[in-house]
């Protein structure tokens, strides 16, 4: 295992049993860091710790449901306890929530997004701000904060909520010396989006991405890497799309 950018750091992951925190989780590990790693099914997390202490990488796995505060704040201290400090914080966990117009959602169903993208990444943020000395906070949002999908707009509203906590946080906690970012993934093939998306319709997300594909978990890992190190020291309060240019000039479906 390569150890450069991380090495001696603690980085925190929320949802990082599969898809973009697992991805996130590897290249992290890769890089030096040890992982506090939080989702809500313990089976992920030990499979993905196993699999990093196999190549010389330091994890914990810590079952946790981000809706709960006095389980965030459980497991961030547990991880504190294990690693003795923490550098950055990807706030990665979210909830797509069912395909649905606007006319058909319910109050039930933005209580649920609500619950887990929004309050559930406030409270994870909250948990380890006094554990930052310095470092970077990365919020997940979605490239549907800006750009419209027609169906999930209880959920873009939830991811639209993250930047503008996201610009708040960047400016409360500047002071510290804390960055605080966020990333807006466009169409990346997670479980959760494969369980949502028919194939012909991924062929037709990929035929308007100007790089001719939908994304991969690992497209995303990079990016996240250089928004939580060093290299992107004087980088605070910005959004980053990842999308393969799948929004240039606006949605098109």
């Amino acid at each position: 295992m390569t150890k450069a950018r991380f090495a001696d750091k603690t980085v925190l992951i929320t949802g990082a049993g599969t898809g973009m925190g697992r991805a996130a989780a590897l290249r992290l590990a890769a890089e030096g860091a040890r992982l506090a790693l939080l989702g809500r099914r313990a089976e992920p997390l030990r499979e993905l710790a196993a699999t990093l202490a196999g190549e010389g990488g330091e994890a914990i796995a810590l079952p946790c449901d981000i809706t709960q505060e006095d389980a965030v704040a459980a497991a961030v201290d547990e991880s504190i306890v294990r690693f003795g400090r923490l550098d950055g914080l990807f706030a990665n966990a979210g909830e797509l929530g069912t395909f649905k117009p606007m006319r058909q959602t319910t109050g039930r169903d933005f209580d649920d997004l609500i619950a887990t993208n929004l309050k559930g990444t406030f409270f994870v943020v909250r948990q380890c701000l006094p554990h930052l000395d310095g470092g970077a906070i990365l919020i997940n949002a979605s490239w549907t904060a800006a750009g419209v999908m027609p169906m999930i707009g209880a959920y873009a509203s939830t991811k639209g909520a993250l930047l503008s906590l996201m610009r708040t946080l960047a400016v409360e906690e500047g002071a510290r010396g804390i960055r605080v970012n966020a990333i807006n993934p466009g169409i990346i093939f997670t479980r959760m989006a494969e369980e949502n998306l028919d194939a012909a319709f991924a062929a037709r997300l990929a035929a308007h991405t100007p790089l001719g594909r939908n994304g991969r978990p690992e497209d995303i890992a990079g990016t996240v890497a250089w928004l939580l190190s060093e290299d992107a020291a004087f980088v605070t309060g910005q959004e980053i799309t990842i999308d393969g240019g799948f929004t240039l000039g606006g949605i098109r479906l």
